[in-house]
């Protein structure tokens, strides 16, 4: 996750702490992790999915969306509103219902991002 665009400031340390409060999911090629995606919430209501990551290796292989498609049936989840966050994969998340809601979004970046 270091490498990406949207996790490359925080530190191991952090990183560590946000997996160890979230729902991750993984994917392996034997005994290398090749893909990785993190959920946040509340089981009843919403959740965000976020951390999205496929290695570079492996991309366009399908790997990604059978990630995305495993984790927006998954029963815990299937009925709950799912927010996320992209720059560039719009095209991507819409094959699973997730829809621009321009107007309707706000976000606060904390101070070490604001430098």
């Amino acid at each position: 996750m270091q490498q990406s665009y949207w996790a490359n400031k925080r530190s191991k340390e952090k990183i560590k702490k946000s997996i160890e409060h979230s729902l991750c999911y993984g994917v392996y090629d034997g005994e290398k992790q090749i893909g990785f995606a993190r959920i946040i919430t509340d089981w009843t209501t919403m959740y965000w999915l976020c951390d999205v990551f496929i290695d570079e290796d492996y991309r366009s292989l399908g790997i990604g969306k059978r990630l995305i498609e495993e984790i927006t049936t998954s029963g815990d989840l299937k009925n709950l509103f799912g927010f996320l966050g992209t720059k560039d994969a719009h095209t991507f998340y819409k094959q699973y219902d997730f829809v621009r809601e321009l107007e309707k979004t706000m976000i606060r970046t904390p101070d070490f991002l604001r430098k």
